[in-house]
């Protein structure tokens, strides 16, 4: 069965999701709809970006996912549906599909260039009639006008050298952990045979845990989680508050000479 997955900033106690999921079923009523979140915050579009890219590839290849984050967006930022590592993606070109891949794209069009209709629900008219059409089968080159490229957002890069690597929170989670831009392919090449100090905030540490549990409950830890990012959070707290650190605050690895 065929999947739309639906990730927007709408919440839950309005009907715009409701809305969106039954313009989907009137194009095609056996599509399967998987919702990712509807908890974005409103026009976030790091935050969206976080949530899609640490999921989509664990969709079946040829899932279609629908982004209703800051779908208005502005005057430039038109309708577009993107093939993207197999998988379809249809929202607005306001550069939150430039942020989940570092992949060339496939094929990318402009919806809503044949036969435009002017709309203030987008999601509804005409992101979701073109997510069951992809679902639906139809290739992606006839339902828009082809684009050689859509907009692309520059997201904190990591600076490593022999002797730092240099990142940054890019995300609190709804339990207050820290996840940062660290990746764990890059710190295991670089800390191979030397001694390191990982500082965030006014904390040091010399040693990384595997799981949560190894550190008693209150107690900090610094872990490679499920993403391959270095996260720091404190056991059964809200690391954030508990260790004055939020979105975009540095993190660093030193490694002894």
């Amino acid at each position: 069965m065929a999947i739309v997955t639906l990730l927007t900033d709408s919440g839950e106690i309005d009907h715009y999701v409701a809305a969106i999921k039954a313009k989907i079923l009137g194009v095609n009523p056996g599509l399967n709809i998987i919702d990712i979140s509807h908890k974005i915050l409103s026009c976030d579009i790091a935050h969206g970006a976080f949530v899609l890219k640490s999921v989509f590839r664990d969709f079946p290849k040829g899932t279609v996912h629908l982004i209703g984050v800051d779908a208005n967006g502005g005057k430039e930022e038109q309708p577009i549906a993107v093939q993207l590592e197999d998988h379809f993606f249809v929202g607005s070109n306001n550069g939150l599909l430039g942020l989940i891949s570092d992949k060339n794209h496939q094929l990318a069009v402009s919806l809503n260039s044949i036969n435009p209709i002017q709309t203030t629900f987008p999601e509804k008219d005409i992101l979701a009639p073109a997510a069951a059409r992809l679902a639906s089968g139809v290739a992606i080159s006839t339902i828009g006008k082809p684009l050689t490229e859509f907009k692309k957002m520059l997201d904190r890069q990591v600076k490593a050298t022999r002797k730092i690597i240099a990142g940054h929170v890019i995300r609190v989670d709804n339990y207050g952990n820290l996840v940062t831009n660290i990746p764990k392919q890059e710190f295991e090449i670089l800390s191979k045979g030397k001694n390191y100090t990982i500082q965030f905030g006014g904390e040091k540490t010399r040693k990384i845990q595997t799981e949560y549990h190894q550190v008693e409950q209150g107690d900090c830890f610094v872990l490679f989680n499920n993403l391959g990012l270095l996260e720091i959070g404190i056991n059964k707290g809200n690391g954030s508050e508990l260790l004055g650190l939020q979105y975009d605050s540095p993190i660093n690895i030193t490694f002894d000479e």
